[in-house]
């Protein structure tokens, strides 16, 4: 089944409502959409190596904006619909320590933060609830998420080919990898931030 799934997704990123996908899905995982687009957008970049930079420009810019309506969120909905977020993912206490970050180092918390596997809807409706200056949350926002889709397009154009044999060969382990890169960002907000 993930074989077949694999190949869907492969195949998919070649048809010209991918690009809309790719788009939708990482504008709403940055403010509350629990996967991110990292599947398709890596898919995409396998099946033309020659698109990776212009699909990381377009993966940041949608991570940017969705972060924009995540910080919306914490800045005006926190009391409604940003407690349902947080408590969906049971992030609930983590995210009252998280808070008390945001107030002393911003910037840096969501510049580095915004490259680990830490949900970045974390990142962006705390940014909102503590008020950090706008300006200052696109800056770090373009810096941490371009950074993180410019490296993995950088690394899949560079690799290409040989890329795409292993990810073919260890479909298994680099699924594995991922979903627990995926649950060890939650873990780290939940238990050690």
């Amino acid at each position: 089944m993930l074989r077949k799934s694999y190949n869907w997704t492969l195949s998919f990123a070649n048809k010209p409502q991918a690009l809309w996908v790719l788009s939708a899905i990482s504008f709403a995982e940055s403010s509350f959409f629990p996967l991110p687009p990292d599947p398709l957008y890596i898919a995409m970049i396998v099946a033309n190596r020659n698109r990776a930079w212009f699909l990381a420009l377009i993966c940041t810019l949608t991570s940017v904006l969705g972060g924009i309506l995540g910080y919306f969120i914490g800045y005006g909905l926190y009391e409604t619909l940003g407690q349902w977020i947080v408590s969906a993912y049971g992030l609930e206490e983590a995210f009252d320590k998280f808070q008390g970050e945001f107030i002393k180092w911003g910037f840096w918390i969501i510049a580095l933060k915004g490259l680990t596997p830490i949900p970045y809807k974390i990142v962006t409706i705390s940014s909102g609830v503590v008020g950090i200056n706008m300006t200052t949350f696109l800056i770090a926002s373009c810096i941490a998420r371009g950074f993180r889709f410019f490296l993995v397009a950088g690394l899949f154009w560079s690799f290409g080919p040989w890329i795409k044999d292993y990810i073919d060969k260890n479909l298994g382990l680099i699924t594995t990898l991922g979903v627990l890169a995926l649950i060890a960002g939650f873990v780290i907000i939940k238990y050690i931030i």
